[in-house]
């Protein structure tokens, strides 16, 4: 696996390869080889990755409010936005994964990917710098944020894309949940928002009304 190639896709060298590779490593594969996760490094990078989208917001959207920079950062710092980045980038060419993960397509699992994107920014931190962190984040998540920005306030993204959609009289929309995951107490949900029965939007969250409004995110994101 030529890691070379992911680093041109990211934008930066690692001096420490062995820290991309860990990054890169799902548990199902740490497990077989008796070696170290990205969990950890996961950890690390959802906590740079709110840091820094937050710093973001505070220097740039000068205009919104406390409140509308919580839900501006909870919109984009999520999986779906995660999941766009890994595919943008590749990722799912680069993975470590187990035979288990393998065989039932974990390359393209939208919680890898997303996972693995957190796990890489805090590997790059560790192998450089907060400033070389921030121009990756900023890089991948400044046109979202401008996005969300837009939306943010009374109007949820179901509302303003029914609004957006039936400029020109009514329209039918619907929200259906295709695919449920996970234990009782940790549940993830993917929905679709469809319009005549054409795909918008694919969404993921934690309860059905946060898939659906990511759904409808998605959509206005496509319709932009």
């Amino acid at each position: 696996m030529d890691l070379q190639i992911l680093e041109k896709e990211i934008g930066y060298e690692f001096k420490n390869k062995e820290l991309l590779k860990t990054a890169l490593t799902h548990t199902s594969y740490a497990y077989e080889h008796n070696i170290e996760s990205n969990e950890k490094l996961e950890y690390l990078g959802d906590s740079i990755l709110e840091f820094i989208s937050s710093k973001y917001l505070f220097n740039n959207y000068k205009n919104l409010k406390e409140g509308e920079m919580t839900k501006v950062r909870a919109t984009v710092v999520c999986e779906n936005s995660l999941y766009k980045i890994a595919i943008k980038h590749n990722f799912s060419d680069f993975l470590y994964l187990g035979k288990s993960e393998k065989m039932n397509n974990g390359k393209l699992s939208k919680a890898i990917l997303a996972d693995s994107i957190e796990a890489v920014i805090a590997a790059m931190y560790l192998d450089s710098n907060i400033d070389q962190v921030e121009k990756f984040i900023v890089e991948n998540l400044k046109e979202d944020i401008k996005i969300a920005s837009k939306h943010v306030g009374t109007k949820d993204y179901k509302t303003v894309l029914q609004e957006k959609l039936q400029v020109h009289g009514t329209v039918d929309i619907k929200y259906y949940i295709i695919k449920e995951k996970g234990p009782d107490h940790d549940k993830t949900f993917e929905s679709k928002v469809e319009l005549n029965g054409k795909v918008l939007g694919i969404g993921v969250g934690k309860s059905k009304k946060l898939s659906e409004m990511m759904a409808a995110k998605d959509a206005l994101e496509k319709l932009e």
